[in-house]
């Protein structure tokens, strides 16, 4: 069999899959358990002989596809994953077959021309000036600058490290020094902390601000709180705000954040990896007003913005910060050389990177982002539109009005039964949802990122909800 005879049975099955799940033709997850698939794909067969084409392939996907979580199921509401637009899996596929690992230039030449320009057009939305062209005359003023990674986690990580060349420029060299700390809410996601032991500071380096009554950072107490840490010998390596949470989907006030730590010469991250895409809706900006204060920016092109994983852009007001965030020494890739374009190499841990850029442009070029934006906003009217069903329905709490597409709630009765009607859910596939901790207990948690998504799918949930409460709660008495 040819690549094009099984690049069409490829197709073929991915259509199938999507249709199928559209339909309703399944569950949204089934997870067999791992030895059993691994025999039921025959993999061990395969990686000894052989022969994965034609039929046999065929054959693989079937069942691999059907062990596979359908993520275009109406039911599908558990985590900040994009239902991929097509067109951005057909760029992995180019991406994938040309392999131009495009981190210097000379390695892929129209990969790195269209990061540069997806990272230039972040950067006009956030606020920031984009970057000039390589071949373009210097004007010696300030601009932006970024870098694609994979994910979210990476991309937090690299602009803390942009943030500690800045702070500490000598840390390269002689170390991350210890009195550094990073100032956050305990709604920050777990990435921030697991760069705190990355850099070298750990975890407990983590000091979290006073916060409202719904966890976002509190900024009339945020200059009283890093001067009272300078006071006690600490430096602030980064302020972090989220835009939006990842447990509630709120947003803290970016301007009066900004503002503060403008006062008092800390540098201001923003962790928008779910929630800057709301950057695209003349409705939505607002809930970001104050954005191109920060100093560094992360948003996530696989989560609002319908790109397959991974794309994660970090962005900065001042393209040196990423630039002299790392050091390196490699006489084969980094020496003089005829350079008619841009090499990424210098703004990223990683040396081989994949043309992440292509998969967000092809989302945005077949559809524009005035669609995605409409897609942005019908998700987040989706939201308020569920919280306004739970608010009505008796013996259901809502935890906050949404902001984002992100929803909380819980049925009567105790944390541990919020966690077995997840299970029960899980395990019957109808619909597919995650919990989180806020505000001191445990909720159920939908993350509205399906197009197809319908209010008759919350009301579904919650009659699903209320019938597997009576089974769990027998179980626990």
């Amino acid at each position: 069999m040819s690549f094009r005879d099984d690049g069409a049975i490829a197709i073929e099955a991915l259509d199938a899959f999507a249709a199928n799940a559209r339909g309703r033709g399944g569950p949204v997850i089934r997870q067999p358990a791992l030895g059993d698939l691994d025999r039921r794909l025959g993999l061990e067969r395969l990686i000894a002989e052989g022969g994965l084409t034609g039929d046999a392939l065929r054959n693989f996907l079937t069942d691999y596809l059907a062990a596979s979580t359908r993520l275009h199921h109406p039911g599908y509401m558990a985590h900040q994953v994009a239902v991929p637009l097509p067109h951005s899996a057909i760029a992995a596929l180019v991406d994938a077959f040309c392999n131009n690992a495009m981190a210097i230039y000379e390695m892929g030449p129209a990969a790195a021309t269209v990061e540069f320009a997806v990272v230039n057009w972040m950067l006009d939305k956030v606020g920031w000036r984009p970057s000039p062209p390589p071949d373009a005359a210097r004007t010696g003023e300030r601009h932006g600058g970024g870098v694609l990674t994979h994910g979210g986690s990476l991309a937090n990580l690299t602009a803390l490290l942009a943030a500690r060349g800045r702070v500490t420029p000598r840390a390269w060299e002689d170390g991350t020094p210890k009195n550094l700390v990073i100032v956050a809410s305990p709604a920050s996601h777990y990435s921030i902390a697991r760069a705190a032991g990355i850099i070298g500071l750990g975890q407990k380096a983590i000091r979290h601000a006073p916060t409202d009554a719904m966890g976002r950072l509190d900024p009339a107490c945020l200059g009283g709180f890093l001067a009272d840490l300078r006071k006690d010998g600490a430096e602030p390596l980064a302020v972090i705000a989220n835009a939006c949470g990842t447990a509630l989907g709120l947003y803290d006030p970016l301007r009066d954040i900004a503002e503060r730590c403008r006062e008092h010469g800390a540098w201001l991250h923003v962790d928008g990896a779910h929630g800057a895409s709301a950057l695209l809706s003349g409705r939505l900006r607002s809930l970001l007003d104050g954005i191109e204060l920060a100093d560094s920016v992360v948003w996530d092109a696989h989560k609002m913005l319908g790109c397959s994983t991974l794309c994660a852009a970090v962005l900065v007001r001042d393209h040196a910060d990423l630039d002299h965030a790392f050091r390196e020494e490699a006489s084969y890739l980094f020496h003089e050389k005829d350079q008619p374009g841009f090499d990424f190499i210098h703004r990223t841990v990683e040396c081989t990177k994949a043309a992440l850029g292509l998969k967000m442009f092809f989302a945005l070029a077949v559809q524009g982002e005035q669609a995605i934006a409409a897609t942005i906003e019908r998700q987040t009217d989706l939201a308020r539109t569920a919280a306004a069903i739970l608010r009505a329905e008796r013996g259901i709490e809502l935890a906050v009005e949404p902001e984002s597409n992100i929803v909380c709630f819980r049925l009567d009765g105790s944390d541990d039964l919020q966690i077995a009607l997840r299970r029960r859910l899980t395990e019957k596939g109808d619909f597919y949802i995650s919990t989180t901790e806020a505000l001191g207990r445990r909720w159920l948690r939908l993350a509205l990122m399906n197009p197809a998504t319908e209010p008759s799918d919350i009301e579904g949930l919650i009659m699903e909800l209320r019938g597997l409460r009576a089974a769990v709660l027998l179980e626990m008495s």
